[in-house]
C-alpha cells in the first residue's frame, strides 16, 4: 500500500482528498505547511508526496527544492487554475507533475497512479537494464544511475536522466512530445507537453553543452527532441 503525503495549509482540502485517496487504498500522511511536510518527508518516508504551491512557512516550490537536493521521491504539484508560472516553476525545480485546484477526481487518481507505477516500474528497469552510453565528454551509466558530463558528475532527478538516456540511447532518432510523454511518465492523457520540454531544458542546462559540440539535443520544430551526433 503506498503512503502518500498530502501537503496543504487548507485542512478542508487535505480532508477531501484524504477520503479520495483512502478509497483507493492509499495510505495518507497530512502536513498543514512547508516545514511540516519537510520533517514528514524525513520521518516517514512517503512514496509519493502531493505539495501545494501556496503555503505558509516555507511554499511548495522551495519544499520541492529542496527535497531534491536528497530524495528522489515523486512529488506532484498543486496549483491555482490557470496559474501558468507556479506549474513551470514547479517542474522546474523537480516536480514529476502537477494537478489544478479544484481537484478532479478522476483526474487526481490518474495522475497518482501513473506517477507511482513510472516509479516503481523506473527501480525494475534500473535492475534489468545494463551497461551505459558513451559520447565524448558524456557518460549515462544505467546501472548506477549516474552522468557524467565533460568529467564533471551530474545531478538529475529520476526524469531527466531516464529522458537523457533515452535520446541517447537512439541517436538521430526524433521523438515526438507525446511519445516521449507516453514512455517517460507512463501517460500521455492526463498530461501536458509542456513537461516535456520543461525537463530538457533543465537537463540542457545541467549538461552545460558547449558551442560546436559533436553532440546536441537538439528541438525538432512541430514535433519534438532528438539526441543528434555529428559525423
Amino acid at each position: 500500500m503506498a503512503k502518500i503525503l498530502v501537503a496543504d495549509d487548507e485542512q478542508s482540502i487535505r480532508e477531501i482528498l484524504r477520503i479520495y485517496l483512502e478509497n483507493e487504498g492509499y495510505q495518507v500522511i497530512e502536513a498543514e505547511d512547508g516545514a511540516d511536510a519537510l520533517r514528514k518527508i524525513e520521518l516517514d518516508k512517503p512514496d509519493l508526496v502531493l505539495l501545494d504551491v501556496m503555503m505558509p512557512i516555507l511554499d511548495g516550490i522551495e519544499v520541492c527544492r529542496q527535497v531534491r537536493k536528497h530524495h528522489d521521491i515523486p512529488i506532484i504539484m498543486a496549483t491555482a487554475k490557470d496559474e501558468d508560472d507556479d506549474r513551470i516553476l514547479g517542474l522546474e525545480v523537480g516536480a514529476d507533475d502537477y494537478i489544478t485546484k479544484p481537484f478532479n477526481n478522476r483526474e487526481l487518481m490518474a495522475r497518482v497512479k501513473a506517477v507511482l507505477r513510472r516509479s516503481g516500474a523506473h527501480e525494475e528497469e534500473t535492475k534489468k537494464a545494463k551497461g551505459r552510453v558513451e559520447y565524448e565528454g558524456l557518460i549515462i551509466d544505467i546501472e548506477s544511475y549516474t552522468v557524467t558530463a565533460f568529467g564533471k558528475a551530474v545531478t538529475l532527478t529520476t526524469r531527466e536522466l531516464e529522458l537523457l538516456w533515452h535520446l541517447a540511447s537512439n541517436p538521430n532518432k526524433a521523438f515526438s512530445r507525446n511519445q516521449l510523454l507516453e514512455t517517460i511518465w507512463g501517460y500521455s492523457y492526463y498530461s501536458d507537453t509542456r513537461t516535456v520540454d520543461t525537463h530538457i531544458k533543465r537537463v540542457r542546462q545541467k549538461l552545460n553543452i558547449p558551442a560546436e559540440n559533436s553532440w546536441d539535443i537538439e528541438t525538432v520544430w512541430g514535433l519534438g527532441y532528438k539526441f543528434t551526433v555529428k559525423e
